[in-house]
């Protein structure tokens, strides 16, 4: 979690009274109300979607048997060329 907040740095309160007030002055004081009602439902939406069951959860396993593969063989071991 900290790694994601790194850019900004020390972000304590005076920073964020800023961007309240900022925030404020762009959207006022009737608008912000709307803006955090959807921003709620498009959150609860998410994760409805998400809890949700698709067709390709639900699709057993396939039942085929899968065949088994040999072992792997190490590789040769390398030879050395000065014995002599």
């Amino acid at each position: 979690m900290v790694s994601s907040i790194v850019f900004l740095g020390e972000f304590g309160g005076p920073e964020v009274i800023f961007v309240i007030i900022i925030i404020l002055l762009l959207f006022g004081g009737k608008k912000i109300p709307e803006l955090m009602r959807g921003l709620g439902s498009g959150v609860k939406e998410f994760k409805n979607a998400a809890k949700e069951d698709t067709p390709a959860q639900k699709k057993p396993a396939s039942t085929d048997p899968i065949a088994p593969t040999s072992p792997l063989t190490p590789p040769p071991a390398p030879q050395d060329e000065e014995k002599a």
